[in-house]
């Protein structure tokens, strides 16, 4: 089952600025359709009035509402699908968990490991880091322009379609770079989120990613 992947992906992160909420609704105002929500920090509880709130605003929006982990909560609000960053998950499994209608993503920071997401069947995969980032520090090496390319290069040369894209530490200045080197699209969080103006800053990545 094919699914709608945006190439602009938002992520809401703990900050002390926004609200997970206000992140949502801020980047969903601006035009974002993809909306990932990233809190790993509160019980079901409050995971889910979170979601609920943002699940409301999304459908507003017309936006795709992607949970961070927590693949227990789904059926109890309208999410369409989590994006899972445990690098030694089963997608097979998770495929069989969640059904077919369900959207899943996953991390990857090794084209090996993109290679097997695809071959267990993830919609798509977010591939980095990038540059260094804060928002979900690894010590995975950094991946460059050259690393992008490479990926490009080994998945068209392989016929795997799966979309991934492009984050960790993305700047709104490597944005034409990184889209040069054929990634389906960006992943974005802290550039956004942690601008003085959050609107004005997602609006700057999607004329730079969508066009």
């Amino acid at each position: 089952m094919k699914k709608f992947i945006e190439k602009l992906q938002f992520i809401t992160h703990d900050i002390e600025q926004h609200t997970h909420i206000e992140q949502a609704r801020i980047a969903c105002e601006a035009g974002a359709k993809w909306i990932q929500y990233r809190c790993l920090t509160k019980g079901d509880d409050d995971l889910l009035k979170d979601i609920n709130v943002i699940a409301e605003i999304c459908d507003d929006w017309g936006a795709t509402l992607i949970v961070t982990d927590h693949i227990h909560l789904n059926g109890k609000a309208d999410i369409q699908g989590f994006h899972i960053e445990d690098m030694d998950a089963d997608f097979t499994e998770l495929r069989t968990t969640l059904g077919e209608a369900v959207t899943i993503g996953g991390s990857a920071n090794t084209v090996d490991g993109l290679l097997r997401l695809a071959n267990e069947g993830a919609d798509y995969a977010g591939f980095g880091p990038f540059k260094v980032t804060t928002t979900k520090p690894n010590n995975a090496p950094l991946l460059g322009i050259e690393g992008y390319e490479n990926a490009v290069i080994i998945l068209k040369n392989q016929n795997i379609k799966m979309p991934f894209l492009a984050v960790g530490g993305i700047k709104l200045e490597d944005l034409e770079a990184i889209m040069a080197t054929g990634v389906f699209g960006v992943a974005a969080s802290s550039a956004i989120n942690q601008a003085e103006n959050m609107r004005d800053a997602y609006l700057d990545f999607y004329d730079k990613v969508i066009f």
